[in-house]
């Protein structure tokens, strides 16, 4: 048997949601013929019991009386019939105290919202999900404009302040306008402090962004959540009808599965209050929203760093680096929901990618050139103390190759290595007989080298041969006249 107050939710889900009874069932827990059955009974019908005699019947009418005078709770009345008999437990006491006084029923006044008028924020939990090689804490941020319940749903995997000035921003490009006014909790982001009796204190951030973009923030009373039902039927919307049985298998994959639903789904669906499609309000409610800002708000979180010696500076378990100069540098880092900016007193030196994956590492390729120009310096200098140690003409050679070749460096490397292979006299003469034969390159002296490297036979008799007969041949005389007969000619 089930209460009238679960009667009437079975009724809501069915007729306002338009649930059916598998998912009415699945959500309360209840089977599903006891849904069926609620489903076609068009009032609520108690169950009729037999008459029961109970411990507490001949106690009844004085606690009606002692309820009338004043308010007890069922403790102290369950004090007061014991002193007059009673033997029974607390239980039954309570049970029959709730039904002659049942609890009052708070009521609240219904809202409305002219066009253009509110907007109401919140953020909400979910579970988590796999961001790269790790998991974060799912969260989305929901924005309703109250009056046509025009839906922006972003989904992040963090809560704070960059976040929830970005996700303000995105939803007022998808409405293309902002509205009048936006309501929201009590929340950190948003108020700072809030006194009864007293003007909240609203977070400067978010006060400097509600000016530049033209809204007024209008919090909520505390503890009065109610005041926000829009956004809250919108957040258990969004759960009951998108997350809930979503297979989400990486971060990047919910943010577009949610826009594409919030385009199909949530924005074109009879509204279960309005009657009406919110896509279809919406386009009355549009003219009456403020225009968007011309310039974007900075919503960046600034804060001071260090680069370590590495040239890296940490956010958040990862790592990531700045050009090799600014190693042990104190910086200016400006945090945002996809990026990180890097400043050395007004200079941007690094932007990065933002990851929200952990224990990862950042480099640019080109930041540390720097250091490896300084090194490779290092390493020519010294080769080019090795080589005007050569020979005492090792300088003059080396301003010869300079005006001789593109790339002295490289014959300077060459004749160093030379010396490693060579001894270092044969280098030096080379050198200096480079001089008289104005040869200058590391070609030269590698050729001269290795000629004289060479072992070589010393140079004996010459033998044209063992053939005596062959010094007896005889030669004709040559026949000069040609050269007349021509010259006549």
């Amino acid at each position: 048997m089930i209460d009238y107050e679960t009667f009437m939710k079975i009724k809501s889900y069915h007729e306002k949601d338009g649930l059916n009874c598998n998912q009415i069932a699945a959500i309360m827990g209840l089977s599903f013929k006891t849904v069926d059955k609620w489903l076609n009974e068009k009032r609520y019908r108690m169950r009729k019991s037999a008459d029961i005699s109970s411990k507490l019947d001949p106690f009844k009418n004085q606690i009606v009386q002692m309820l009338e005078k004043y308010p007890y709770s069922a403790a102290q009345i369950l004090l007061r019939i014991k002193d007059n008999g009673f033997d029974g437990g607390y239980t039954i006491v309570k049970d029959y105290v709730r039904k002659v006084r049942p609890p009052k029923t708070r009521a609240f006044l219904k809202l409305s919202f002219a066009p253009g008028e509110c907007a109401q924020v919140d953020w909400a939990s979910y579970g988590s999900v796999n961001v790269g090689s790790t998991h974060r804490r799912l969260s989305f941020f929901v924005m309703v404009l109250c009056h046509s319940r025009m839906m922006y749903v972003e989904f992040t995997v963090s809560q704070t302040m960059q976040h929830f000035l970005a996700c303000h921003q995105n939803a007022f490009e998808y409405f293309g306008s902002v509205p009048k006014k936006i309501m929201v909790d009590n929340l950190k982001s948003a108020v700072l402090s809030r006194i009864v009796g007293q003007t909240p204190v609203f977070n400067p951030k978010y006060l400097d962004f509600a000016d530049h973009c033209g809204f007024n923030i209008t919090p909520c009373s505390v503890g009065k959540g109610n005041e926000k039902g829009r956004v809250e039927n919108a957040v258990g919307y969004v759960k009951k009808n998108f997350l809930a049985g979503l297979d989400i298998p990486d971060f990047t994959a919910v943010n577009p599965a949610a826009r594409y639903w919030i385009d199909t789904v949530a924005n074109v669906r009879i509204h279960g209050e309005t009657r009406k499609k919110p896509l279809e309000l919406f386009k009355e409610e549009r003219p009456c929203l403020n225009a968007l800002p011309v310039n974007p708000f900075d919503i960046a979180t600034v804060s001071q760093v260090r680069a370590s010696s590495q040239f890296r500076i940490t956010i958040d378990t990862n790592r990531y680096s700045v050009p090799a100069e600014y190693a042990g540098r104190a910086l200016t880092l400006k945090t945002y929901p996809d990026r990180l900016c890097i400043y050395c007193n007004d200079k941007l030196i690094a932007r990065h990618v933002r990851s929200y994956d952990r224990y990862r590492d950042f480099e640019d390729p080109d930041h540390p050139r720097e250091l490896l120009a300084q090194r490779k310096k290092a390493r020519n200098q010294k080769i080019f103390m090795r080589f005007l140690t050569l020979s005492p003409k090792a300088e003059q050679y080396y301003r010869k190759l300079e005006q001789r070749r593109m790339n002295p460096y490289h014959h300077v490397r060459k004749i160093v290595a030379l010396s490693e292979i060579y001894p270092l006299e044969s280098v030096a003469r080379a050198m200096e007989d480079a001089f008289t034969f104005e040869a200058f390159s590391c070609e030269y002296i590698a050729n001269l080298l290795e000629q004289r490297s060479r072992c070589l036979p010393e140079a004996g008799a010459l033998h044209l041969t063992r053939r005596e007969d062959l010094l007896d041949i005889k030669i004709e005389q040559p026949d000069l006249t040609i050269y007349e007969r021509k010259d006549h000619d």
